[in-house]
């Protein structure tokens, strides 16, 4: 594995960029934010919410429609887009798998700061069944979660014919990753992002029926961009946006943290994954599969934020990198109706690296 000379972005990250300096696109974009005239980004974006607020009042509808989960980044937006820009927003939130109880506190505090919401739930056996068959098949089951994720806030926007779409962090510049998805603040190709990318939710999930898949489609917005439509990024214009900040920012506004021990987690900071615990899970795979997991996504930012130094940041990766307690591995593997050695002699067909040797102390008494 080959690491940024910055940071430690690997370069088995799935269309991470490198420049001639070994120097990856995540960190290009930290250096390139010091250039920016954020006092014009932030004009333009109070241009837009003007603009969303015009148009909402002649159709009679919501100025906006955020997707949420309750979690420190929605909180985040979902308050600027309120206090800061002035918008009569519309919350959108599809439930993951199984919402943990703490994801259920932190929604119900986003909402009692003052929200319209609408809640999507996807039938729980589809939502089973196909985790089930993209772990099997891939070792990696959010495709299954994420599409009517995603779906659901364009699909609630073109539906009320509501204007405006505020996502929050476009990873093609957070991650370094080459997406396909613009490095502006367009966010109407989230549907390109490397877990929606290269087909349809249709064709990925070709063994279900179509007609059970109407909440894992994305829109044709065509229509609605010619009518004055609009997805931004708020983190292309928010000069203060970024996860640390945003957990800051969300707990002292009622956010609840983890509590369990880092090392069980596999990552660093105790405000992160807080809806599901299946995402410790899927991050615990991607260790498997290409040699890093969160805890490597949440060193990089701090590096590049310098909160860490690069080498305080490779004893971090080796103390908590790829970790997952083994409670994590039984909930995941009774909800998809597996046994743990199902699971691990599934992870072990995908594995190509364990550079902090997980593997054993992880499968002990299982394999």
């Amino acid at each position: 594995m080959r690491y940024c000379i910055k940071c430690l972005n690997p370069d088995t990250r799935p269309q991470v960029h490198f420049n001639e300096e070994g120097i990856c696109r995540a960190c290009v974009w930290e250096e390139e934010k010091k250039d920016i005239d954020w006092h014009n980004r932030e004009l333009l974006l109070k241009i837009i919410a003007t603009q969303a607020r015009v148009e909402a009042h002649k159709r009679g509808v919501y100025d906006a429609v955020l997707g949420v989960s309750g979690g420190k980044d929605s909180l985040f937006t979902a308050l600027y887009a309120k206090d800061k820009l002035g918008l009569n927003c519309l919350l959108v939130s599809a439930f993951p798998d199984e919402i943990s109880e703490i994801g259920k506190q932190n929604f119900d505090n986003l909402i009692n700061h003052g929200f319209d919401c609408i809640r999507v739930y996807v039938d729980i056996n589809l939502v089973k069944k196909t985790m089930k068959e993209e772990f099997l098949k891939y070792c990696h089951f959010r495709k299954a979660n994420e599409f009517p994720l995603w779906a659901s806030t364009f699909t609630v926007a073109k539906e009320k014919n509501i204007p405006l779409v505020i996502q929050g962090e476009n990873a093609a510049l957070t991650l370094g990753a080459a997406t396909g998805m613009n490095d502006d603040g367009d966010a109407s190709t989230i549907y390109k992002t490397n877990t929606l990318a290269g087909e349809s939710a249709i064709q990925h999930f070709s063994y279900i029926n179509p007609k059970y898949l109407q909440l894992f489609k994305f829109p044709d917005l065509t229509e609605w961009k010619q009518e004055g439509g609009r997805a931004i990024w708020l983190n292309y214009y928010v000069k203060e946006y970024s996860s640390y900040y945003n957990a800051q920012f969300a707990i002292n506004n009622g956010l609840k943290v983890r509590t369990e021990p880092m090392e069980d987690l596999g990552r660093i900071h105790p405000w992160t994954c807080l809806d599901s615990d299946m995402h410790i899970v899927s991050q615990c795979h991607k260790y498997y599969k290409y040699g890093f997991g969160f805890a490597t996504d949440e060193i990089c930012a701090d590096i590049r934020e310098n909160r860490l130094t690069r080498d305080e940041g490779i004893e971090l990766i080796k103390k908590y990198d790829g970790k997952c307690a083994r409670r994590y591995i039984q909930k995941f593997c009774n909800f998809i109706g597996i046994t743990e050695k199902e699971h691990w002699q599934t992870v072990s067909k995908f594995a190509k690296y364990d550079p902090w040797n997980r593997w054993k102390e992880q499968t002990e008494g299982i394999l």
